[in-house]
């Protein structure tokens, strides 16, 4: 099966275009990117996880949305479901090797946005000063 290529300008001439609409790396993007995704696939990079463990560990996630989010990403072959024959039945789930890679980069954003949290806040508080409030 041969994988559709996406028109770019990009000067290392990529077959996949982020900004096409029709270019398949972009769902990919936004599942990655997404709150959910960015959030699951940062709490996969400590370890594998259970998907109640998960649920815990990413405050505020429905258990409806981290179903699809971990379904998103395990087709996206970011994230591995490992069912263990058990009574009751175990899940586990863990970060396949594209998967680390991918939580590495999005953990160096994590950690560069709230090392930049002070900056942020101030910015805002001027921004919000200068329109009468929120």
């Amino acid at each position: 099966m041969e994988t559709p290529a996406c028109t770019g300008t990009d000067a290392a001439d990529l077959p996949f275009d982020v900004f096409a609409r029709a270019c398949p790396s972009r769902e990919t993007l936004e599942h990655v990117t997404g709150r959910w995704g960015s959030l699951t696939v940062g709490a996969l990079r400590e370890g594998p996880c259970r998907f109640n463990e998960l649920r815990r560990r990413v405050e505020g996630v429905s258990e409806k949305m981290l179903s699809q989010t971990l379904h998103a990403l395990e087709r996206d072959g970011i994230v591995h479901r490992e069912a263990q024959p058990t009574n009751p039945p175990r899940v586990d789930y863990e970060l396949t090797p594209l998967g680390r890679e991918v939580a590495d980069r999005l953990l160096s954003l994590i950690r560069f946005v709230e090392g930049g949290m002070d900056e942020v806040l101030a910015a805002r508080t001027v921004y919000d000063a200068a329109r009468g409030g929120r």
